[in-house]
């Protein structure tokens, strides 16, 4: 797949282009409908498939105070994207003067001047341009007079409500990371690099953690849960803590909010690498335990069900 960062490093023409453009946050089961629509179309007109995102996520920029936490970095998106066999992806730099152009230059500048688009298709309720006049209805009424094919794509549901990012975000705050994967079509995951700790993991609770720094996606609730862990390639069982350590106070660290992973059969250095942890279910709520020993034993006991849940879960490929 062919990644241009920016409109102005789109400097080429395509044959017969079948675009479609979004946020595609998650780039989950509903986001992948509409790619699976647009690569048959591209398949069956020989033509080449467009997806068209923008980086920052809109949100960020018009309504920065909301603090929305994405889904998906830019990297994971469009590696995401490139699994459902699109052409190109074209990610546009969203600002404060791109959030002020009108739907139509937009239509008639980009969309039809610059990519020649043949056919545009979106999904249900898309919205865009300046203050999100832009609509589907006005992209089916500037196809008749530019003469590009339009479709939009309905949405998907999953127990009778549509799948949303926002949907799935708000899971995910709730710890909800079994529901979150089933209108993701895959488990949720994060990516984030392993750093050094304050070592209380080995040296008091006798079980080693590697800890990670904070990402700029969305954290699920804090909690424990049982994960699966890709490290160079290769997927591990693990046991995850996400919290603030309440049982050590501001000693060995408590009090901040940390991230940390305990992999199991895995005894290799982590420091520095880059790892991706995939939530696979939400063991308990991080609670504060009356001595380092009852902190113990109950991780020995959330290490054996986390186990337990691993071994009946299907595997996953990195």
């Amino acid at each position: 797949m062919e990644i241009i960062r920016g409109l102005q490093n789109l400097t080429k023409t395509y044959h017969n282009p079948i675009i479609t453009l979004g946020n595609f946050d998650g780039v989950h089961a509903g986001h992948r409908r509409i790619l699976e629509r647009v690569k048959a179309a591209s398949d069956s007109a020989g033509g080449t498939s467009i997806v068209i995102t923008f980086d920052p996520h809109p949100v960020k920029v018009v309504n920065p105070q909301k603090g929305l936490k994405i889904l998906t970095p830019f990297e994971i998106k469009a590696g995401l994207i490139e699994k459902t066999g699109m052409d190109v992806l074209l990610c546009i730099d969203f600002n404060k003067e791109f959030s002020s152009i009108a739907p139509d230059y937009f239509i008639e500048e980009i969309l039809v001047r610059r990519l020649g688009a043949a056919h545009i298709i979106v999904g249900h309720n898309y919205r865009f341009g300046k203050g999100k006049k832009g609509s589907t209805e006005v992209l089916r009424r500037r196809a008749a007079k530019f003469g590009f094919k339009f479709n939009v794509v309905r949405n998907v549901t999953s127990c009778g409500n549509v799948v949303s990012s926002s949907a799935i975000r708000n899971l995910l705050t709730r710890g909800h990371v079994g529901e979150a994967r089933k209108l993701l079509g895959r488990p949720y995951f994060i990516q984030s690099q392993v750093i050094t700790g304050t070592g209380r993991g080995k040296t008091i609770l006798q079980t080693p953690t590697a800890n990670l720094s904070l990402p700029d996606e969305l954290v699920p609730k804090p909690g424990v849960y049982a994960v699966r862990v890709a490290v160079d390639g290769v997927i591990y069982d693990a046991v995850t803590n996400i919290g603030t350590n309440p049982t050590f106070g501001t000693t060995f660290g408590g009090g901040q909010t940390a991230y940390e992973v305990h992999l199991f059969n895995y005894d290799t250095h982590l420091v520095g690498k880059t790892i991706r942890v995939y939530f696979i279910k939400r063991l308990r709520d991080e609670k504060a335990f009356p001595t380092p020993e009852d902190l113990k034993a109950q991780i020995q006991k959330d290490i054996a069900r986390a186990k337990e849940i691993l071994a009946e879960t299907p595997e996953i490929s990195p």
